[in-house]
């Protein structure tokens, strides 16, 4: 029987959807699933729910869940990690402290003084979770995680651990998606190759029906209702000639041109958010996604309960997500490709070597093979390495417990550097290693 542990496993609606995909992967309907978390109401929560799923569809499957991190990954073949190191909290301090100095993040979990310490809580775990898989798993057993910051965390665990490793977002099939309704095209025909790093990865290449389908997406970013959807997506497009992957919230807080004053997020960026469905991000305003967070737990709690209950429908459909897809691939030695946050060894050859790249990787029992793509257009490749200059920085700190490193990371952000004078940078970060110092061991 495959041994899955999800580690993380009280973060109960991103718990529900892997775990109902991995249900419905035939392969895996004999698993045994062991949900492993910090605080026992949330992991209880979460284990009703896939015993729910389990029952309710009849399935030979057996779930446990245990607080013992080792118990968990003991002899497990495959370890999926979905934690938030210091929760709400910790992420409240990533968001308020930053804009005391006026610099105004979104969503603060990527990049930007937000990413850089989500960052360093969370390295230092993932690490402590491969030093143990190495004492209690197979070498073969491959760490599939989706914390953010993906670019980060991903080449602090190539960097410190080295284990088998694949880092997993869900931006790349989700634009995809996106892009096929804005040019009326059915999904399921496009077909496109996409490459840089997460969060800031470009579609070279988008084709229909053999055909390269960027004239038709030019001509359809001209309606003001998807300029209202994508405002910022859509700018970058026209400006750098391809598409990115992560959403427009998101997009402004990689780069200096949308988020310079308080006065331009209010009066220019806000404004040109206008799709109502898209409470998510907050249309681009400071601590969208915090406040999400916040004002959906209980919502999300409840939702779950219902499901638990059975007064609500439990999902019968596999997700866009590719975790099932790379245990089912690996279990089965059934071919698929998917799109991994891997090392950059020579698979893009203008970004710096050893970053942390998301590109198509083959997924069969030989584990992750990522395909090589070459070189990306020179604009492209500039944009990511303004980025991977602060991951570089961060990552080499979070493994030296170098302070200094990490004031640098952040002199380097372009966000940052494009509102604060260095002295307030070296203050911001002083003041965010004093407020999150219980979660930060490696720099006491």
């Amino acid at each position: 029987m495959t041994k899955i542990a999800i580690i993380g496993a009280g973060s109960v609606v991103f718990t529900r959807n892997l775990t109902s995909d991995i249900l419905l992967a035939p392969a895996l309907q004999n698993a045994t699933i062991t949900l492993m978390d910090i605080d026992a109401q949330r992991l209880e929560t979460a284990r009703a729910l896939v015993h729910k799923m389990v029952t309710a569809r009849n399935l030979p499957a057996r779930v446990e869940a245990t607080l013992d991190r080792r118990e968990a990954l003991d002899g497990a073949d495959f370890c999926i990690t979905t934690i938030q190191v210091g929760g709400l909290e910790a992420y409240e301090l990533d968001i308020e402290i930053p804009l005391r100095y006026g610099v105004g993040q979104c969503v603060g979990d990527t990049l930007g003084p937000g990413g850089v310490f989500r960052g360093l809580r969370t390295v230092p775990v993932l690490l402590d979770i491969c030093q143990d898989m190495n004492e209690l798993c197979d070498d073969r057993a491959l760490l599939i995680n989706y914390s953010n910051p993906m670019a980060i965390n991903s080449w602090g665990v190539a960097a410190g651990a080295g284990r088998p490793y694949v880092g997993l977002c869900h931006s790349v099939q989700g634009t995809a998606a996106m892009l096929a309704r804005f040019i009326d095209a059915p999904f399921e025909e496009l077909r496109y190759r996409v490459a840089g790093i997460n969060h800031m990865a470009w579609f070279l290449d988008l084709t229909w029906k053999g055909q390269d389908a960027y004239p038709l997406l030019r001509e359809a970013v001209k309606d003001p209702m998807l300029r209202g959807q994508e405002p910022i997506r859509i700018e970058e497009f026209e400006q750098f000639g391809y598409f990115v992957t992560e959403s427009s919230g998101h997009a402004s807080e990689y780069v200096p041109y949308f988020r310079k004053s308080q006065a331009m997020i209010e009066q220019e960026l806000v404004p040109r958010f206008k799709d109502p469905h898209d409470h998510w991000i907050a249309f681009g305003g400071n601590a969208g996604y915090l406040n999400h967070c916040k004002a959906r737990l209980h919502d999300y709690l409840d939702e779950v309960n219902e499901q638990i209950a059975g007064t609500r429908r439990l999902p019968d459909e596999r997700s866009n997500e590719y975790g099932s897809y790379i245990i089912e691939a690996m279990v089965s030695d059934t071919p698929t490709v998917i799109y991994g946050n891997v090392p950059n060894t020579e698979l893009i050859t203008n970004l710096p070597q050893g970053c942390s790249v998301e590109v198509p990787c083959v997924v069969d029992g030989n584990g992750i093979q990522p395909c090589h793509v070459g070189a990306l257009p020179p604009v492209l490749a500039a944009l990511n390495r303004s980025n991977i200059a602060v991951q570089e920085l961060a990552v080499s700190g979070s493994l030296a417990g170098d302070r200094e490193m990490i004031v640098h990371a952040l002199m380097m952000d372009p966000l940052t550097a494009a509102v604060c004078t260095l002295p307030q940078i070296r203050e911001m970060t002083a003041e965010l290693f004093a407020a999150e110092a219980r979660w930060l061991p490696q720099f006491s």
